[in-house]
């Protein structure tokens, strides 16, 4: 393959040779064998140019895309860590970005200061190949099953309320209080604008709540402003509301009843490699989920969907 792509490139058997290093009768023997293979002619030769065929134009171009492909791939495991350099796109929610990531940065800075970080911020649906993101941290297993998702951490929830919400409201008993006397701050997905249920368990029962709502938002960042202000209760993020639940800015309901955690994803593109640069901030980044207490505990394993 590397023999056709250079004899295309360079116009001639015998450029292409000395480029590769090759005497000239091995290059025309590795173009045939190719051939052959292929059951298809890709060059016309003739005794002063080589013309490409039409299907050797097609084969050509992907021909060139794998080679290069190939050689990243190579590369990205061979290079020391300490050569990583670049622009590296990545996307994530704003509770991510906000509460965990950004403040931990100036430590990825340090050891990698040659990496410019493009950050995305937001729960929008992102598409990867058009804006030639690297990598997402995303809650949740992605529905897109040509994506590359590595499991790395999960997202415990609590429900809570604000003070001022308690004092209108109530304290709700059980779960169904929030289709009748009670009311959540929901969150819907885009862009199908589905709300999303809560689920709650406690031992063998398990109820479903499609609740009521003054306000629905599909931000997580946002999610949580809502609930700190009183307009409903809901399911946070435990992390993210630690110091709000020790101050007294929120207060734990329900606390009887389990609500599952979320699974954390690293998703990246189909047909991306894994270049050094994205390698060194996946394992940044897995650390710091693992430091933070975000990490899958020891009897949940690893999981890998889409492609592994």
């Amino acid at each position: 393959m590397r023999a056709f792509v250079r004899v295309v490139e360079t116009g001639n058997f015998s450029r292409a040779a000395e480029v590769l290093g090759l005497p000239k009768a091995t290059m025309t023997n590795l173009v045939q064998n190719l051939e052959a293979h292929l059951k298809t002619k890709l060059l016309n030769r003739t005794t002063r140019r080589v013309m490409v065929t039409t299907d050797g134009a097609l084969y050509y171009e992907r021909a060139q895309r794998i080679i290069a492909e190939v050689d990243e791939l190579d590369g990205s495991l061979s290079r020391s860590q300490s050569t990583a350099s670049g622009r590296l796109r990545v996307e994530m929610a704003g509770i991510f970005a906000d509460w965990f990531v950004i403040p931990a940065l100036e430590d990825f800075s340090r050891s990698y200061p040659d990496i410019q970080i493009d950050l995305g911020v937001g729960d929008r649906t992102v598409d990867y190949l058009a804006e030639n993101v690297d990598i997402a941290l995303r809650g949740g297993q992605p529905s897109d099953q040509s994506l590359i998702a590595r499991r790395v951490g999960q997202l415990d929830l609590i429900f809570c309320a604000a003070p001022s919400y308690i004092a209108q409201r109530g304290t709700p008993l059980h779960p169904s209080d929030f289709e009748h006397s009670h009311h959540c701050v929901s969150y819907f997905m885009a862009p199908s604008n589905r709300i999303m249920p809560f689920v709650f368990r406690n031992g063998d029962e398990q109820v479903e709540v499609a609740p009521r709502y003054v306000l629905s938002v599909n931000d997580a960042r946002s999610h949580m402003i809502a609930v700190l202000s009183g307009l409903g209760a809901s399911q946070v993020v435990r992390l993210a509301v630690t110091e709000a639940l020790a101050s007294g800015q929120l207060v734990e309901l329900l606390p009887d009843w389990h609500i599952a955690p979320i699974p954390l994803y690293v998703v990246y593109p189909p047909n991306r490699h894994l270049s050094n640069k994205v390698r060194v901030f996946v394992d940044w980044l897995v650390r710091l989920i693992t430091d933070i207490g975000m990490n899958v505990p020891q009897a949940a394993p690893q999981e890998s969907v889409g492609k592994p």
